[in-house]
């Protein structure tokens, strides 16, 4: 019972009080005022508490530059609606970058008018939703992408950036995109996916030297907040001994962790290990406490999706089974008698409101704070003194982009689909009925990989007697990690890369015809998207379910 849970999880709390064992929240990126004011009064409560913030898919490196840049963590903003030439490097803006969002914006520009429409230039490694739609688009591999983007900062800015190993028809199209990108000037603007804290701090300068009004950093985005460093430390922690307790809510290590073997084993070295989660998944069938948590149409919550603009949750039913949320279990072990909703509403009227009306927010779903545009912009946009920063800025941040090895092998760049995301909703078999919009297979994940390299490695594609579509498998090893995968040729993929979907290869926590494709994280070696790789052909014919032949 829920009294039992609270009775014995509370006793090894207390024992583990002032000890020299870590108790850690490990959870996603909640971006809620009142949960991140519960787990202050939480760790107020037990002194030697620690919250790590995981990410499934890391968005660290942008949310690292954009905290050392301006003080406060998050990800710039953007208004696709403003700009008149866009240069995208790897960030695919149409499809999962950065939580999505910015399809409307962009297509506001993209409807002829009186003769006028944005310019989009795209530098991509595999084919994505946004290179699709591109005026421009130019396959580069991921190393190549750092190159790129070096140059055209140093083409942009002027300041003088050495780079080597572009080909001219890459440096041709750089320069152009360069020369649009200073014509336009505030009606211009950059974006990457680049996983790599330089790439990113290039990025933010650029925009900040064209002015651009695309780009906002003060309504940062605060729905990524994950933390690498600290979910590597927790690993090496728990390893070590040193957490007596773990506590995780929205996360599922022991499935999206390259190293979850380790994970596992630290695990099994806690006191107290408890999930909250609405199913028996990887992770929550490995700890003591499996916590049934409510399904988010029977949750109260809230949230701050960007800087100054909140939105509340309330539940659209009565919860149908016996569950709680980690927000009620928190009230509980701090020992606040209050309700997770009543909670919302102090912390709203306290913090947020200003004197308005909860009810009305409640009733809008929403609310705009007008403090936070009284903000001081000069400190907001001030460049932190790198003396309190490990990484460089301006033309030092292009400079280290430029001098970027290149790959020796293929380079992989692991993805999400529009679809399966992370791979939190593979129990729905509408997201995996859900047909790629550029490959249209569904039902699985696949290598993406050229037609010339496909046919270097003797990887092949063919339509059968029935007009279905097979295709090779390829043995990919990354870090010594090897796994078996089907093979998509894909036009427009840049030769020398291939591309992976993450979220797939689930085993538990959903039904066996959900149990599709394989696990791709198991290649997320540091949570970096990009990884050198090496690949064979293997035994054996995969059979695509695809809904269009090419």
């Amino acid at each position: 019972s829920w009294n039992d849970f609270e009775a014995e999880t509370s006793k090894v709390l207390e024992r583990l009080k002032g000890s020299d064992k870590q108790i850690v929240l490990l959870t996603q990126t909640f971006a809620s005022p009142s949960t991140r004011n519960l787990i202050a009064d939480f760790k107020e409560e037990y002194g030697n508490v620690k919250h790590v913030v995981y990410d499934a898919v890391s968005e660290f490196a942008a949310a690292e530059a954009f905290q050392k840049k301006y003080n406060k963590r998050g990800l710039a903003n953007y208004d696709f609606s403003e700009a008149m030439t866009i240069v995208s490097v790897g960030a695919d803006f149409l499809g999962d970058w950065q939580g999505g969002g910015f399809d409307s914006g962009y297509s506001k520009n993209r409807i002829p008018d009186h003769g006028k429409m944005s310019r989009h230039i795209q530098f991509e490694s595999n084919m994505s939703l946004t290179g699709a739609n591109a005026d421009k688009r130019v396959p580069l591999t991921p190393a190549e992408q750092k190159l790129a983007l070096a140059k055209l900062y140093s083409l942009v800015t002027g300041n003088n950036v050495t780079v080597n190993g572009l080909s001219e028809s890459v440096e041709a199209a750089v320069s152009a995109a360069a020369s649009q990108l200073k014509r336009a000037g505030s009606k211009g603007v950059v974006v990457t996916g680049i996983q790599d804290v330089n790439a990113q701090t290039v990025v933010l300068e650029l925009n900040e030297y064209l002015a651009s009004q695309a780009f906002d950093a003060k309504t940062a985005i605060k729905t990524r907040e994950g933390n690498d460093s600290d979910v590597a430390q927790l690993v090496i922690d728990m390893k070590a001994g040193k957490v007596g307790a773990i506590i995780m809510s929205g996360v599922n290590p022991l499935y999206t962790l390259a190293n979850a073997a380790d994970f596992a084993e630290g695990l099994k070295k806690t006191q107290l290990s408890v999930t909250f989660s609405t199913k028996e998944d990887e992770t929550s069938t490995q700890t003591q406490y499996i916590a049934a948590a409510p399904h988010y149409l029977e949750s109260w919550g809230d949230v701050e999706l960007k800087t100054g603009h909140y939105a509340l949750t309330q539940p659209a039913i009565r919860p149908l089974f016996s569950t709680k949320q980690l927000q009620d279990a928190l009230l509980k072990w701090t020992g606040n008698d209050q309700s997770y909703s009543d909670y919302i509403k102090l912390i709203w009227n306290e913090d947020i409101l200003n004197g308005a009306s909860f009810n009305q927010a409640l009733h809008d779903g929403y609310f705009v704070s007008g403090t936070n545009e009284a903000d001081d912009i000069d400190a907001l946009e001030g460049v932190i003194d790198s003396e309190q920063s490990d990484v460089v800025f301006s033309g030092d941040a292009a400079q280290a982009l430029a001098s970027s090895k290149k790959s020796e092998g293929l380079e992989l760049t692991l993805y999400t689909k529009v679809g399966m995301g992370d791979g939190q909703q593979a129990n729905n078999p509408w997201l995996q009925e859900f047909p790629d919009p550029l490959t249209r297979a569904s039902w699985d994940n696949y290598l993406t990989i050229s037609k010339a390299d496909a046919d270097a490695y003797g990887l092949i594609n063919k339509h059968v007697a029935n007009g279905a579509l097979n295709g090779s498998y390829a043995n990919v090893t990354a870090n010594g990690v090897t796994i078996k995968v089907p093979v998509m040729i894909q036009p427009g993929q840049a030769k020398g890369s291939v591309g992976l979907a993450l979220g797939y290869g689930r085993t538990l926590g959903l039904k066996e015809e959900m149990q599709t494709g394989v696990n791709a994280y198991a290649l997320y070696q540091g949570f970096n998207n990009v990884q050198t790789v090496t690949i064979e052909a293997a035994a054996g014919e995969h059979e695509f379910a695809s809904v269009q032949l090419h």
